[in-house]
């Protein structure tokens, strides 16, 4: 929290001494608006990473098992990927990028930062020892999770649906995968089939893509409504 804290005085600070705005410039303080573009991108992201995962389901004849359903671990997993999207929003899609769409233009500044957030996953994932399949492969993904986000945050000039983007995405990983500190929250993997290398090459990249691609088909649509219009 303290780092949370600390994220939101320097952008402040950024933001008020380079370009005379203050906070809100980032569209972090909620409204209507705000809020409804927020749950938004969070149902929309929700569904879309669910028929990932049933997509995967199909492909990979995943067999689920059902866990006991632990509350206390929803709610905590809710805060900490709240909290952690927020951080990593406020750093990658906040007063950073804010000021580079005013110094630099839209394009670059938004390239710059989906590059920026594609990197940092190497480090945080802690792969940067493995080969550059691997690294390559996590640029471009987050990468292109990164670009979606700093578009969507440009075009409703509001971190809140790329956060509802963003904690949509972990949140709901976590009720079906593996994560640390949280994960597995409502299913287990018992069994799945192996594919052949190029075919699980090629699905990897189908499921790393399809719910930025998805994500990004909506934003475009949703511009087009009195809801989003009014910001663009």
């Amino acid at each position: 929290m303290l780092g949370l804290l600390i994220i939101i005085i320097v952008s402040w600070v950024l933001l008020h001494f380079i370009e005379k705005k203050n906070i809100d410039a980032l569209g972090i303080i909620p409204n209507t608006t705000r809020i409804i573009q927020f749950f938004i991108g969070f149902l929309i992201i929700t569904v879309i990473i669910l028929l990932n995962i049933y997509i995967e389901t199909l492909v990979l004849k995943v067999d689920w098992k059902l866990n006991t359903i632990n509350y206390t671990s929803i709610f905590n997993a809710f805060i900490y990927h709240l909290r952690s999207a927020l951080t990593e929003d406020l750093v990658f899609r906040g007063a950073i990028l804010y000021i580079l769409i005013q110094r630099i233009g839209a394009t670059k500044a938004i390239l710059l930062s989906a590059i920026t957030f594609g990197i940092y996953h190497v480090f945080s994932y802690g792969i940067t020892g493995e080969g550059m399949i691997l690294i390559t492969y996590v640029v471009v993904i987050t990468g292109f999770v990164g670009y979606v986000w700093a578009y969507t945050f440009h075009k409703t000039k509001s971190v809140l649906m790329a956060l509802g983007f963003h904690l949509g995405t972990n949140l709901v990983n976590t009720f079906f995968f593996e994560s640390n500190p949280y994960g597995e929250l409502l299913f287990t993997q018992v069994s799945k089939i192996d594919l052949s290398e190029w075919n699980n090459f090629l699905f990897l990249i189908f499921k790393g893509l399809f719910p930025s691609i998805i994500s990004l088909i909506c934003v475009k649509l949703l511009l087009k409504t009195s809801l989003f219009s009014q910001n663009t």
